[in-house]
């Protein structure tokens, strides 16, 4: 398969990730379910645009590194999604979300658009 290719077999991911996120906005959802999904759609729109770029992503969770991969400068708010990588699904503790979930999802959903309008033909 081309880069293209790959990367919009991620972005398939992303689309599906940022449609549950957007169906949960509601405060009453756990912040660590949510945070959870919201780093991983953005770990794979910085994973995709690596991809793009014709990488191989390295296996980590680490969006501050991937960003450096990719050539994207994440917002401090984007950064504060890393706790929710690993911390946030095996610890009892509350991982408080970094932001409002209307602005992350905005934010990553931003994100995914830039992504998707460098596969269009």
């Amino acid at each position: 398969m081309s880069p293209s290719e790959d990367a919009a077999l991620l972005l398939v991911t992303v689309r599906r990730h940022l449609r549950s996120l957007a169906m949960t906005t509601d405060p009453a959802f756990p912040q660590e379910d949510w945070g959870f999904l919201a780093q991983q759609a953005l770990e794979k729109v910085l994973k995709a645009s690596i991809v793009l770029m014709d990488q191989e992503p390295p296996l980590t969770h680490e969006l501050a590194s991937l960003a450096a991969l990719a050539g994207i400068e994440l917002t401090p708010l984007l950064l504060g999604l890393q706790p929710f990588a690993v911390k946030a699904r095996y610890s009892a503790e509350d991982t408080p979300l970094p932001g409002d979930r209307i602005l992350l999802l905005s934010e990553i959903e931003a994100l995914s658009n830039s992504l998707e309008a460098r596969l269009a033909p």
